[in-house]
């Protein structure tokens, strides 16, 4: 079984265990909304797309928001459980991606409940889990703090360690210590959620903190 498809499972036990109208991390969101976004994302990526797109926006909207409104009766949300659980049609791009289009997705939206909710005790995950979330990661850190003036590093304490993104000129490094989901977390803006340490001079923590 691929990573990706071990943490879809997750994601349905914690959409499972939180029901709808439960808060997430994504502002503005409820479980419903995130339930919604992982079946249009995988079944219509136009809509998908049209979420980050300012001319497509307000129709990508009311489609997530009249999916999510159909999930907050028992039977609504149970069938739009099984369409989160089935994934993506094996003729979908998203479903050739594999790991590569999807590890980091379900993890992150797996903690976007789960953390919504408060519950940050770690999931049980093998050390190979680990170690592909922290492959992925590498990947996505270099584009979330591509914009920021001091050099990030990320250490997982006891384990790897990865230079993600170089200074500016003037500016020093700043390492982000944590396990590999809390750094997952940071990397995509969830730092209020995220249990990592900083440590760096006063003013490349701050211009990090400020990104």
């Amino acid at each position: 079984m691929a990573f990706h498809q071990i943490d879809r499972a997750h994601l349905v036990d914690a959409l499972e265990a939180a029901g709808p109208g439960a808060p997430t991390l994504c502002e503005g969101w409820a479980s419903e909304h995130l339930a919604a976004h992982v079946v249009l994302r995988e079944s219509s990526p136009v809509t998908a797309a049209g979420l980050v797109l300012p001319f497509a926006r307000g129709a990508a909207e009311r489609r997530l928001e009249d999916l999510a409104a159909s999930g907050r009766d028992p039977q609504g949300w149970a069938e739009l459980l099984a369409r989160v659980a089935a994934g993506p049609r094996a003729v979908s791009p998203v479903a050739w991606g594999g790991d590569k289009a999807n590890l980091v997705e379900m993890v992150v939206h797996t903690e976007d409940v789960r953390r919504g909710s408060g519950d940050a005790e770690p999931l049980e995950r093998s050390a190979e889990h680990l170690e592909a979330i922290f492959d992925h990661l590498r990947l996505a850190a270099r584009l979330a703090y591509r914009r920021t003036a001091p050099g990030v590093v990320l250490v997982v304490p006891g384990g790897r360690r990865a230079r993600v993104k170089p200074p500016r000129s003037g500016a020093g490094t700043v390492v982000v210590r944590g396990d590999v989901v809390d750094l997952l977390l940071h990397a995509t803006g969830r730092t209020g959620a995220a249990v990592v340490e900083i440590e760096g001079a006063p003013e490349d923590v701050a211009a990090l903190a400020a990104r």
